[in-house]
């Protein structure tokens, strides 16, 4: 009779060690491999990004200084206003024009209202920034004309918005030869987010 028990208590305790040894074992080993699993794509992942990295690096390298500067004046990184109220001086100054009453303001997207000072106050969803510059000049009209012109084909991307003019009464450039004109003139221009 005891040799008949015997089997049945060592079956027993065979069922009874795996339920509350090799389950749960297999199950933290199942686990594991699951883990294990996803770190592996993870490091594939962060292998081709670093693959993708190194391609746009080289890429990067390769552009000459002179076309990433002009890169980087047709679209700075940051708003840079006193930067783009000297080339536009310049720009200017072949044609006897001087630039006044100048105001500025970014536009953020969250509100669609202008934050003076030339620094956005709040991140919006999109990758670059509106910058709204307002100024005054005068002159003839066929200085203004080549003015804008000159304007339109600078390398920084500018906007003409809008254009007021009124007569100066011969009051401004040549007076008595040539008709002058005031201009007031609005601009928008975009940078960069980082």
């Amino acid at each position: 009779m005891f040799k008949n028990i015997l089997p049945v208590i060592l079956i027993g305790l065979s069922v009874t060690g795996f339920f509350m040894f090799t389950s749960p074992l297999y199950k933290q080993l199942t686990d594991m491999a699951i883990e294990i699993s996803s770190y592996n794509d993870a490091l594939n992942n962060a292998q081709a990004i670093d693959n993708q990295r190194d391609v746009l690096t080289k890429k990067y390298n390769a552009i000459d200084s002179s076309n990433l500067d002009k890169l980087q004046k047709l679209l700075p990184d940051s708003v840079n206003n006193i930067r783009l109220i000297l080339e536009i001086e310049e720009l200017a100054r072949p044609y006897g024009m001087v630039l006044k009453d100048i105001k500025y303001a970014v536009t953020t997207d969250a509100s669609k209202t202008p934050t003076q000072g030339g620094t956005p106050t709040s991140a919006t969803a999109k990758d670059y920034g509106d910058w709204d510059l307002e100024f005054s000049t005068q002159g003839i009209y066929a200085n203004f004309l080549s003015f804008v012109k000159d304007l339109e084909s600078n390398l920084r991307i500018v906007d003409l918005v809008n254009v007021d003019f009124s007569s100066d009464n011969g009051t401004g450039v040549n007076p008595g030869t040539q008709e002058a004109y005031k201009y007031s003139v609005k601009i928008k221009t975009y940078w960069l987010k980082p």
